[in-house]
């Protein structure tokens, strides 16, 4: 995983970790569901990322 994606994902991570904390505060329940979607979205890049990042190194062993 490249320097800008792990930043990219952390800051999304934080964002969305923000918008479901402002919602617990505001009791908005669209804003908390929007938060927790984000964070989602982040651990699932950074999971693909891992993955990716296995398979490179295998391949690289490999030779």
């Amino acid at each position: 995983m490249g320097l800008g994606d792990k930043i990219k994902n952390q800051a999304q991570d934080l964002s969305g970790k923000a918008k479901e904390k402002l919602g617990d505060a505001t009791d908005n329940q669209d804003m908390q569901a929007e938060g927790l979607k984000d964070q989602a979205g982040a651990k699932a890049k950074k999971a693909g990322e891992e993955v990716k990042d296995a398979a490179h190194d295998v391949k690289r062993d490999l030779k």
